[in-house]
């Protein structure tokens, strides 16, 4: 008999934490779904702990570590429902994720996405909830509006642990993004977003560990050329898309956390070029104009500078992109 629900689960080197992810999947109210665990060529325990799991619903499926969108769409492939969860192998699921979805999905039959809210932990400052503005004060349950605007001052509204799509639709907008490291799943969800209505419960029912790697500063050098960026900025280019409220301040967004990723790598030329692009986008709003006059300070005077101001103005500034190195 075919499940209702198909939930996509990669995997690579997460033996400490699989069981946390397995168990929450395992635990939930409503329980006709089957379980794809893609072994991204693992080296530790995590594939046999799974293997371990008496339960006809789960199977590991294995592959050459290939990285988290080819281990997604190979779930993609695989998955025999009409609905997709999307769980990364140390997140967690609230119990009631999987029942609420599937009202969702009864309730908007027109969307192509249901999504809720979520927790962010961390193992040094805890956990909170996502940080949502800009939602109607009163929503609790409906079709999220003004998607890119929401994202744009915000945690992302959408999380790669807190979403289920119509295997339609993600198929339709090409799965999850090969070759890119860091912001496949931002990319694939604004791709759904400009061509998908979505179903939304703004309470959290999911959790989101943080990597370690997160929370270390500066973080990662950001890609250079920049796909997610280039990708943003062809939706802007259809023309049907022009309108789509909030778009260009979201992709300002990503260039403007790029550009302080640069300023703390000390790297003022490269931040220079991302904090212009996104005051290009998105105009003399909140911090770009300060941030872009610090980026014309050499490298290390534009670091200390912008530490600096932020221990004075802004103390710890809020993490703004899931799947990102957090700065903002």
């Amino acid at each position: 008999m075919t499940p209702c629900v198909s939930v996509v689960m990669p995997l690579y080197n997460k033996g400490g934490e699989i069981r946390r992810a397995i168990k929450s999947v395992i635990g939930q109210e409503f329980c006709d779904f089957e379980l794809i665990v893609v072994d991204d060529g693992s080296t530790d325990s995590g594939p046999e702990i799974v293997r371990g799991y008496r339960d006809p619903r789960i199977r590991v499926v294995s592959q050459a570590n290939a990285g988290v969108s080819v281990a997604r769409n190979r779930g993609i492939e695989l998955a025999r429902t009409d609905l997709i969860a999307f769980l990364d192998a140390d997140d967690e699921w609230q119990s009631q994720f999987l029942a609420t979805i599937l009202g969702l999905s009864v309730k908007f039959p027109e969307c192509g996405v249901f999504a809720t809210s979520y927790y962010i932990a961390n193992n040094k400052t805890g956990i909170r909830r996502a940080v949502l503005n800009g939602l109607p004060p009163v929503l609790e349950e409906g079709i999220l509006q003004r998607y890119f605007q929401v994202a744009a001052q915000s945690d992302p509204p959408l999380c790669s642990s807190a979403i289920v799509v119509r295997s339609a639709a993600i198929r339709a907008v090409g799965g999850f993004p090969v070759g890119i490291a860091t912001g496949e799943d931002l990319l694939t969800w604004a791709k759904l977003a400009v061509d998908y209505k979505i179903g939304y419960r703004n309470v959290p029912l999911a959790t989101f560990w943080e990597p370690e790697e997160i929370s270390s500063r500066p973080g990662r050098v950001p890609a250079v050329p920049d796909r997610v960026g280039e990708e943003l900025a062809r939706l802007l280019d259809r023309r049907e898309l022009t309108a789509v409220a909030g778009l260009p301040e979201y992709i300002a967004h990503w260039h403007r956390m790029r550009g302080v990723i640069f300023l703390r790598l000390a790297d003022s030329r490269s931040a220079r070029e991302e904090l212009g692009r996104a005051l290009h986008l998105a105009g003399l709003r909140g911090k770009l104009p300060a941030l872009f006059l610090i980026s014309l300070l050499p490298g290390l005077s534009a670091r200390l500078f912008y530490e600096t101001m932020k221990r004075l103005f802004t103390g710890r500034v809020r993490r703004g992109w899931r799947g990102n190195s957090g700065a903002s």
